[in-house]
């Protein structure tokens, strides 16, 4: 069984079984006919995820890998917040006539500060530390900038990456362990995405920075499961896990910004068939 997988049930049934109902409570999401997006909830949800032994993604149905990675460049490496940049079209509801989603992600990234002897923007200040300073206690990003928040098309979800280097006995390299907190996610259509993306940012900076990828711990401060996906977990919670694939990132690449979607690949990967039309609260 993929440990992904055995995360993602035992988070599941939490959350059906003891969650809270938000139905008759004042919710923003609206599904596409009108009406309110109601959730069952879990507060403070935190799993983890051994990088070092198995690469987190769902065998029970298909995580789009590349599209996920794509995403994440889009954000990190890029610093974008135009959906013209993006190859997907899952920011095409939140996006302006221009493509623009205002000051949110790849901005919020971007964004120049004077930091020792220049002037970084937060990715590049995450790999100056890594390489230069690697067991600081500030190695940190925040996307979550109240004074923009106004010119946001969506508030950010996954906002904030904490990265802690270890020296783990008998090891030569460093490892590389980060948090992500996150503070809200639809767990159906975006749990195993984000651990998909951020698995693999901690390893291309872990190659790039000559370390090992270790720890990803995800901490979710509302962790929900909508109405209309409700008999959609239940049906993934009725299928029978699989192997987990093993990950390749192209050993070659050695600066962060020269990675593409395309240098990444899951050998063994034989995933449950996707979940179509999954209804999207917006």
């Amino acid at each position: 069984m993929s440990y992904a997988d055995k995360v993602f049930i035992d988070m599941c049934r939490d959350i059906l079984n003891n969650g809270c109902d938000t139905r008759g409570e004042k919710v923003r999401p609206k599904w596409k006919d009108g009406s309110s997006a109601y959730t069952i909830k879990k507060f403070g949800v935190i799993n983890r995820y051994d990088l070092r032994k198995e690469f987190p993604i769902l065998t029970l149905r298909r995580t789009a890998l590349k599209s996920a990675v794509d995403e994440m460049l889009w954000i990190w490496q890029k610093k974008s917040n135009n959906v013209h940049d993006l190859s997907s079209h899952i920011w095409d509801a939140w996006a302006d006539e221009d493509g623009s989603i205002g000051k949110a992600y790849g901005y919020q990234m971007g964004v120049k500060h004077a930091y020792k002897e220049g002037m970084f923007d937060q990715t590049d200040r995450v790999i100056y530390d890594l390489k230069n300073n690697p067991f600081s206690r500030r190695i940190m990003t925040n996307m979550y900038v109240h004074s923009d928040l106004n010119e946001m098309n969506l508030y950010p979800c996954a906002y904030s990456m904490t990265f802690n280097v270890t020296q783990e006995k008998g090891e030569e390299r460093l490892t590389l362990n980060a948090v992500l907190n996150q503070r809200s996610q639809d767990v159906l259509t975006a749990n195993n995405w984000n651990v998909v993306q951020y698995a693999v940012l901690v390893h291309m900076l872990a190659q790039v920075c000559d370390m090992q990828a270790g720890e990803l711990v995800h901490v979710i401060a509302d962790a929900h499961i909508y109405d209309r996906h409700v008999p959609l977990v239940e049906e993934l919670l009725r299928r029978e896990p699989k192997a987990a694939p093993r990950f390749v990132l192209n050993p070659e690449i050695r600066d962060f910004y020269a990675f593409t979607k395309e240098d990444v690949s899951l050998e063994g990967y034989d995933p449950h068939p996707q979940i179509e039309n999954i209804p999207v609260a917006v």
